[in-house]
């Protein structure tokens, strides 16, 4: 089942890139808040074909609702900081700032679930900040801007990891999935008046809106079924492939050329989230 989860995995971020990338091209046209309107209205169309046919309406069962209402109200103001931050910075540099992401959910999870750090985890977490800053050292002030956003992201994001740990214990994948698409699908919805709203404006900006929630929806699916079948320790470090995707993509559209301190930055990142992912499956890594 391993190397069926690892593919899945791979297919994952190879689908999220895809949708970051569309994404950033269409919020140069169109609020961050259609954009992620669309996204989330197909992607939860999208989960509900894959998962429904499995678990029927009880996927919808939940003695949490509440729980599951804030953690997708976190969620939402996340993404849109996400979005955000793709509209001001590279790609690859939102993305790496990103895979900061498990360092806060480490210490949310330290406040919250009462969970110890320990001396290899916080050397992760001092290590893994010291990349982040690397990513986020001085530039252009839009550069600055968006790298903010980023970093807002990434501990809202955290925090919600943090959550949803916790919420695991009762919940299942599958249901964790839909609640979060359908909240967030209704979120965009109210928030879309203010920020506003255009028609696409030629068939290829709707197709394009499309695509990006088919892209995650399969994303989130994927990414679910690795996870459930093989453990976070043999399947997640390929999560990271997501990184050089974004900078592909990032050079060949949009001609970014990754900096030393990018490539330095993420490779510190990568390397403390993976510290982290070893250290939380009980595993050592292991020299190929």
């Amino acid at each position: 089942m391993v190397p069926r989860g690892i593919m899945f995995m791979l297919g994952a971020t190879v689908m999220f890139a895809g949708s970051t990338a569309l994404s950033k091209w269409q919020v140069d046209t169109y609020s961050f808040a259609e954009v992620l309107l669309f996204r989330s209205a197909v992607s939860l169309i999208v989960c509900a074909l894959l998962i429904m046919p499995r678990t029927g309406i009880t996927v919808f069962y939940t003695k949490h609702i509440g729980q599951h209402f804030g953690r997708s109200v976190t969620q939402t103001v996340a993404q849109s900081c996400i979005l955000i931050a793709l509209s001001l910075m590279p790609i690859a540099g939102a993305m790496a700032i990103n895979f900061s992401a498990p360092l806060f959910a480490t210490l949310f999870a330290a406040f919250w679930l009462r969970e110890s750090i320990g001396l290899a985890r916080g050397l992760a977490l001092v290590v893994g900040f010291c990349g982040v800053l690397l990513v986020v050292s001085p530039g252009a002030d839009s550069f600055t801007v968006g790298a903010l956003f980023a970093v807002a992201n990434a501990v809202l994001y955290g925090s919600v990891t943090a959550a949803v740990r916790g919420m695991s214990n009762t919940e299942s994948a599958e249901t964790l999935t839909i609640y979060q698409m359908g909240f967030m699908t209704l979120f965009f919805a109210l928030a879309t008046p203010f920020f506003g709203f255009t028609l696409p404006n030629n068939p290829t900006d709707l197709i394009a809106m499309i695509v990006i929630g088919i892209f995650n929806g399969f994303g989130q699916y994927w990414w679910t079924r690795a996870l459930s079948m093989a453990p976070p320790s043999a399947v997640g470090p390929f999560y990271y492939f997501s990184l050089v995707w974004a900078i592909a993509l990032g050079y060949i559209f949009w001609g970014d050329v990754p900096t030393l301190s990018l490539l330095a930055g993420s490779g510190i990142v990568v390397a403390s989230g993976l510290m982290l992912l070893w250290r939380e499956s009980g595993k050592k890594p292991k020299i190929a």
